[in-house]
């Protein structure tokens, strides 16, 4: 197997684009796709301040690093979330990273700060662990954003994800998530940042073998608490899909961004007014996670 680029030995072949790559060919790819998704969505301006959020994982550090080469002003925002060993390992990659390349790693811990993590609020509102996570870091990524004056938050949802989300969305017709289904969300409010995605044009095995490239260490084991998600078992279903079909996550994912989702973004605009206790944006009176951490305290009293 040669690299269609340069006809020197390939160390990776991405069949949806018919090309294998050398290690240097490959990672110019990477960074191609990445320049390319930021440049047609509009993601950053050369100005902008960037934080990406990182979790330790494969697709966030990949990001970071993607985001550096190309010349952006960006930081690292890790957020502690007290899921055992798994938070502990998680956080030391992101560390390690930080440490390594020079570059500045925010840190938020949700109990030193808050006085609870995921396991403990999930239990105490009667919520499925990813949904307690989930917006707790939205809260924590928002908060940190505005307090330290960042134009932008990127995170590292790769092709694999995103379509799988859509998948999702679309096997339920979930028009409310369909009419947000974007690499780019706008600003809706002024403490609200900008919200970019800009690994979408990347699988997650392209991502693997970019972080394996350039040498980064991440944690590889899943969130214990994923075990049994849906969004598992349908990334499972598109690549049985992928295998018989390369192209075919491409295809439903650039299909329906290029095709279908102006058709999704005329649902009703959503009314967001900033938190009675905390002042981040919400659609209520009070935000969700401020709404966690009283259910906490009154589960303890």
């Amino acid at each position: 197997m040669k690299c269609t680029v340069c006809k020197a030995p390939a160390v990776i072949d991405v069949r949806r684009h018919n090309a294998n790559f050398c290690a240097d060919h490959f990672v110019a790819h990477c960074e191609e796709q990445v320049r390319r998704a930021i440049e047609h969505f509009r993601m950053v301006a050369p100005t902008d301040r960037v934080l990406v959020a990182v979790s330790g994982g494969k697709d966030s550090l990949a990001l970071w690093d993607l985001l550096v080469r190309l010349g952006y002003d960006v930081d690292g925002l890790y957020v502690g979330l007290g899921i055992g060993e798994y938070s502990d390992v998680s956080g030391e990659y992101a560390r390690s990273f930080a440490s390594a390349r020079g570059v500045k790693l925010l840190e938020v811990d949700l109990r030193d700060e808050y006085g609870f993590d995921v396991p403990t609020g999930a239990k105490a509102a009667r919520r499925v662990p990813c949904s307690a996570c989930g917006l707790s870091k939205r809260h924590l990524f928002d908060k940190a954003a505005l307090d330290g004056g960042y134009d932008v938050v990127a995170t590292g949802h790769n092709l694999d994800d995103e379509a799988a989300v859509l998948f999702g969305n679309v096997l339920h017709w979930q028009m409310d998530p369909l009419s947000r289904q974007s690499p780019a969300l706008a600003s809706t409010h002024p403490k609200l940042a900008r919200r970019v995605k800009p690994l979408y044009r990347l699988s997650e095995r392209e991502t693997a073998a970019y972080a394996f490239l350039r040498g980064i260490d991440y944690i590889v084991d899943e969130c214990p608490f994923a075990k049994g998600a849906t969004s598992i078992t349908h990334k499972q279903i598109l690549d049985r899909l992928e295998e018989a079909s390369p192209g075919a996550k491409h295809n439903f994912l650039f299909g329906f961004l290029e095709k279908a989702r102006g058709v999704f973004e005329h649902v009703e605009p959503t009314v967001l007014n900033e938190c009675a206790v905390c002042g981040q944006v919400t659609t209520g009176e009070i935000c969700a996670f401020c709404k966690l951490g009283d259910q906490v305290k009154r589960r303890r009293a």
